[in-house]
């Protein structure tokens, strides 16, 4: 019962704290210009990774990497992803090699979900959980509340998809991604 409890436990405070959150709009925005599958499965990975540290090592890596730098090397992969976007060309010209494509589009999505998770409030919260829970009961739960706000994001983003053009989505795709850069930038030179 109390490997359900710290599951659930879990589940809650996680998909309640994800919803709307940055993670959650940038897995939107990937999956409304980039498809929706493989940005899931980037996402998905990064989150089950993250979680599993969080678990097995608490909060002792954000503690080796100071917030201010992972702030900025958060901010950077923001940037980089929103001029990348904002130069990106029409979606016919993008059918070259699937294989790259796919491979391009699922690391873009693992590694910018990765920094900009670590240390998060949310893997902290996992970290503290599992001293008063089992460990892999708190994997669990966090990971499916992950999983369900990533597709959600997706879903949400295919929507988006199929109601404006693709090079409008590009453009507010790399908006979004540039203001992300200035909004972390500016929280890590606030604290």
């Amino acid at each position: 019962m109390a490997e359900l409890s710290g599951s659930f436990i879990a589940f809650t405070l996680i998909f309640l704290a994800e919803f709307g959150d940055k993670s959650q709009l940038v897995t939107m925005t990937l999956a409304a210009r980039c498809g929706g599958r493989t940005v899931a499965l980037g996402a998905i990975s990064a989150f089950a990774i993250l979680n599993l540290l969080a678990v097995t090592v608490g909060a002792s890596i954000a503690a080796i990497i100071p917030e201010f730098w992972m702030s900025i090397i958060t901010a950077l992969l923001f940037s980089v992803f929103g001029i990348q976007s904002l130069l990106a060309k029409d979606e016919g010209e993008d059918q070259g090699n699937e294989k790259l494509k796919y491979s391009s589009v699922f690391w873009s999505a693992f590694s910018l979900i990765f920094i900009a998770e670590l240390g998060d409030k949310t893997q902290l919260a996992v970290a503290g959980l599992a001293t008063t829970h089992t460990a892999w009961s708190v994997w669990l739960g966090a990971s499916l509340a992950l999983v369900a706000t990533t597709l959600l994001a997706v879903a949400l983003g295919k929507i988006l998809l199929k109601r404006v053009s693709s090079v409008w989505l590009h453009k507010i795709g790399g908006a979004l991604f540039l203001i992300f850069a200035v909004i972390t930038c500016w929280q890590a030179f606030a604290h």
